[in-house]
């Protein structure tokens, strides 16, 4: 049983819902969960947030965030993560922002970091800070799985 199978068998079972809006993963999420058969039950939307301007636009993110922290940061992963919950009213948001490369790293935040928001009905935002340096698509998958065990983990 693949992870996205475990969740979409742990959201369905505890009739829960699931919103995802990827920055870094550019979908990649969205396409593991809707590969499980009875996803439609869980799965509500999946955005596609690449540029700034739509992460202010589409989740609510403040451009204030974005400016002072950087699009790749714990702030605005969280501010992703909650806006995106908010928005479509489900009872998970999961939210993924990071550099895949191998362009557009620093020093601070290298290729390979990603940063991961969760956001539940009735619990606290949280979120993870990741270092996966690799190619493109090791990265998408890598924080995917990462993304995908912080919810199992709230579910269990």
């Amino acid at each position: 049983e693949t992870l996205a199978a475990v969740l979409v068998r742990l959201l369905s079972e505890q009739e829960q819902t699931l919103a995802l809006a990827e920055s870094c993963t550019g979908g990649f999420l969205a396409d593991q969960i809707t590969n499980v058969p009875g996803a439609s039950k869980v799965f509500v939307a999946g955005y596609v947030t690449y540029s700034n301007e739509e992460k202010i636009r589409a989740l609510g993110v403040s451009r204030e965030s974005i400016e002072r922290f950087g699009a790749v940061s714990e702030q605005v992963a969280t501010e992703m993560a909650e806006g995106l919950r908010t928005r479509t009213g489900v009872t998970h948001g999961i939210a993924t922002t990071g550099i895949a490369g191998p362009g557009g790293g620093s020093e601070e935040k290298p290729v390979g970091t990603a940063f991961l928001g969760l956001s539940s009905e009735n619990q606290p935002a949280r979120w993870e800070k990741f270092f996966f340096p690799s190619d493109r698509e090791t990265f998408k998958q890598l924080v995917a799985q990462r993304a995908f065990d912080l919810l199992r983990k709230r579910l269990l």
